[in-house]
């Protein structure tokens, strides 16, 4: 085993974002210890605590900070005590120009129903058997990045969104979201509204056109609306989707909701250089500082990080067969606890994950030597 070196940029941002990011840090930690590889690691402002900070949301040495790490681990940002500054000042304005900065154009969900949660599922038996599912989001175009104007007249005020696509950037992701494809089951589906949107058009004509270079791929089209209608009554049907921006930010939380909670699903936002980890969940302010909210999305944004940065998949394995294991012995946070489980906050989480990794790893150990 090759060990590594890698600089690690933390953003903890807002709300429950410092502790989630603090129990991530430390199964970070322990990867580097038992697996021989330095992380150095490196926090800086970004959200909500910049803009209180500096007035903005995405400081300039964030940014610089960024653009020189190998990786980036965000927690979480925004909350009402700024929802009343203006769009582009917001929290959530940082997190988008960071996008657009680091050239983000790829944003990657993994739905995954385990099995030791299978309960919590809104889905039946089943239909909750399979759901293994890729969601791969176009970041950097369409209506979060277009034009944003309100008027006023006589009338009343008249607010436009513009939604922008071209060629361009719709075949880099489609290109990715064909070779994920072709990695996995060799089935994609591509989500759009090409029946009354020009850019969805656009976007299908595209797709369609990029499916002669990948052969082993059987591509679908689906509008949005169906799609999300199957993604309810058949999810097992899909394996790897591919949409854009605005649809892939609704899409992707109703896939979190049939794996039983919006606090387990981890993401990668990627590009040409270093690649954004985060959970999908928000900052959830009403329960920041009561060590009460669940880790397990970050901690499995930093084990994507191992896998998808570094290639370090022994080690991705080995915190992801941890976590199911402590589900499986019934150590939940409070969203994801039932009856006659054990309830702990999120820094006991982080805890008992800590001992249940080290000691799977010390019986690996022995077991190879044949102890």
């Amino acid at each position: 085993m090759t060990s590594q070196n890698r600089k690690i940029v933390l953003l903890p941002g807002d709300g429950i974002g410092p502790e989630i990011m603090r129990v991530a840090v430390r199964v970070l930690k322990d990867c580097a210890s038992e697996f021989g590889h330095h992380f150095e690691f490196a926090e800086f402002p970004f959200g909500g605590c910049a803009i209180d900070a500096s007035g903005m949301p995405l400081p300039a040495e964030t940014l610089a900070a960024c653009r020189a790490a190998d990786a980036i681990l965000l927690g979480a940002v925004g909350g009402s005590k700024w929802d009343a500054l203006p769009i582009g000042k917001r929290p959530e304005s940082g997190l988008l120009a960071l996008r657009k900065e680091l050239d983000l154009y790829i944003n990657l969900r993994p739905i995954d129903l385990r099995p030791s949660l299978r309960s919590l599922s809104p889905l039946n038996a089943d239909r909750s058997r399979d759901v293994h599912i890729d969601i791969i989001r176009e970041l950097a175009g369409d209506i979060y990045f277009g034009e944003h104007r309100v008027e006023s007249d006589a009338s009343g005020e008249r607010a436009t969104d513009e939604a922008v696509y071209t060629t361009g950037e719709v075949e880099r992701v489609a290109k990715y979201a064909f070779a994920r494809a072709e990695a996995r089951t060799g089935r994609l589906v591509s989500i759009d509204k090409a029946n009354v949107l020009a850019t969805s058009q656009l976007w299908r004509r595209t797709v369609t056109r990029l499916a002669a270079d990948h052969p082993g791929v059987k591509l679908e089209h689906l509008y949005v609306d169906n799609a999300a209608m199957q993604l309810v009554l058949a999810p097992a049907q899909f394996d790897v989707i591919l949409t854009s921006n605005l649809f892939g930010d609704i899409l992707s939380d109703l896939g979190a909701a049939l794996v039983g909670s919006i606090g387990l699903i981890p993401s990668m936002s990627c590009g040409p250089g270093p690649s954004l980890y985060e959970p999908i969940h928000g900052s959830a302010p009403s329960l920041a500082g009561k060590d009460v909210a669940c880790p397990v999305g970050t901690i499995l944004s930093a084990s994507m990080m191992l896998q998808e940065s570094f290639g370090l998949k022994q080690e991705a394995d080995w915190i992801k067969s941890s976590v199911d294991r402590l589900f499986l012995q019934g150590i939940r946070t409070a969203d994801i606890a039932e009856p006659g489980m054990t309830t702990v906050g999120c820094s006991e989480f982080g805890e008992r994950l800590h001992v249940e990794m080290l000691g799977a790893l010390d019986h690996h150990k022995r077991s190879s030597r044949g102890v």
